[in-house]
């Protein structure tokens, strides 16, 4: 998989079709797209995992990891994230989080990621804050 950078706009198709398919289109555009580093990996020329990375402060979020059905349980979404963590290591970031599904906790305790104590509902979807120093 080849890792390049990304418009945002770029991401939101997978976005919509992997984690809000019956959802408006607009409903996976963040509002603040415009300010997020995104990321997109490629196989054979073809978008097929994105993420997107927002930093403030000491702390870098990322967001909207998401791998097309047809390519989900190859590795690419955790190559993305290697990319991504090293990224916000050369940025000098102390920190780095998401909101994650609640289902999908394990994903992140690959990368030594913990749970906070930090909950909420979106969508009918449990979600929990997870994080790790870096």
């Amino acid at each position: 998989m080849k890792i390049k950078n990304i418009l945002a706009k770029e991401t939101w198709p997978i976005r919509r079709t992997v984690m809000w398919p019956e959802k408006p289109f607009d409903f996976v555009k963040l509002e603040n797209d415009s300010e997020g580093f995104h990321f997109g990996g490629y196989v054979d020329e073809e978008l097929i995992c994105i993420v997107s990375l927002f930093i403030k402060n000491n702390k870098a979020q990322f967001r909207k990891l998401a791998t097309k059905e047809n390519h989900q349980g190859k590795g690419y979404a955790t190559k993305l994230l290697h990319h991504v963590f090293e990224f916000a290591k050369n940025k000098n970031m102390n920190t780095i989080w998401c909101n994650a599904r609640k289902n999908k906790t394990n994903f992140y305790h690959k990368f030594s990621m913990t749970e906070t104590n930090r909950t909420y509902k979106k969508g009918g979807i449990e979600f929990v804050v997870m994080e790790v120093t870096l």
